[in-house]
């Protein structure tokens, strides 16, 4: 039984790789790559920003008549996003970088103009102290005062590190709760303190007002009147007259015989008329 996965190859005797024909094909042949956008860049078409990083399928292909010491030059080319336009731009291997050529432009960069800028002044140095010697002991003197100050800025970080090192958090965290704890403990007795103050001073006030009222009694408070009843006003005019005594049962009597007597409450007049008409009255 033959393996699935077959490595090696047969090849006959008389195997010739010469007589294999060559595949002729374009020089400018186009192929399907998929990449990232090397640049920010903004569509002349439609204002589309397209940022670095983002993914497109592109078409690429070799530039013809173009190279960089013996390297190729390729050209890419990708839509826009959002109008499908076309844009292109290729390799730059001299400055490591890629160029726009059509249907965007570049975005400002600050960091690449950075780099070409030290270039050039890197540039213009090496020519000055090509044909002046004091240049060179001039730029190489700057070159040590400049090491020597990154090295003690090195030293401090270095030392602030270790400061940083030692300290111990945990430490500093309670110890921050224990001034709050304690900053309240004093509010609560600051509290307490007042509390007792108001208390005392109620207290005072009180104790003078009570003194005040022991030596002026004839001021003291009026007593409540008690409630009346509809009945007393009978009571009050019995107290104000004389009490009548009760009528005998001869008043009475003489009562039911002459009832024109002015008076029944004399019991004088009634008990001599009595005596006087008792006789004739009974006869």
């Amino acid at each position: 039984m033959s393996e699935r996965k077959v490595l090696n190859k047969y090849y006959p005797p008389d195997f010739d790789p010469a007589k294999i024909p060559e595949l002729k094909l374009p020089k400018d042949r186009q192929y399907v790559v998929r990449l990232m956008a090397p640049f920010n860049m903004r569509c002349k078409t439609c204002g589309e920003y397209i940022y670095k990083g983002k993914k497109f399928n592109a078409r690429k292909e070799t530039v013809q008549n173009e190279s960089y010491l013996g390297l190729p030059i390729f050209r890419f080319y990708i839509k826009c996003t959002r109008c499908l336009a076309e844009i292109t731009f290729k390799t730059d291997p001299e400055n490591t970088d890629y160029t726009m050529e059509h249907g965007a432009t570049r975005n400002f960069q600050a960091e690449k103009l950075l780099e070409e800028e030290e270039k050039r002044m890197q540039k213009e140095r090496e020519e000055e102290e090509l044909n002046n010697p004091m240049k060179v002991l001039e730029n190489r003197t700057k070159d040590s005062k400049l090491e020597m100050e990154v090295l003690e800025n090195l030293q401090e970080l270095k030392e602030l590190n270790q400061r940083q090192a030692n300290v111990d958090f945990e430490a500093m965290l309670k110890q921050y709760k224990e001034l709050e704890e304690e900053q309240r403990r004093k509010e609560q007795e600051e509290d307490e303190q007042e509390m007792k103050a108001m208390l005392e001073q109620a207290q005072n006030r009180r104790l003078l007002v009570d003194s005040d009222s022991d030596e002026d009694p004839a001021q003291a408070r009026p007593k409540p009147r008690a409630q009346t009843k509809p009945t007393d006003i009978l009571q009050e005019v019995r107290g104000a007259q004389p009490a009548l005594p009760f009528p005998s049962p001869a008043a009475l009597a003489w009562r039911s015989v002459c009832p024109l007597c002015p008076s029944l409450g004399d019991t004088r007049l009634v008990s001599r008329l009595s005596s006087s008409q008792r006789p004739s009255a009974l006869g």
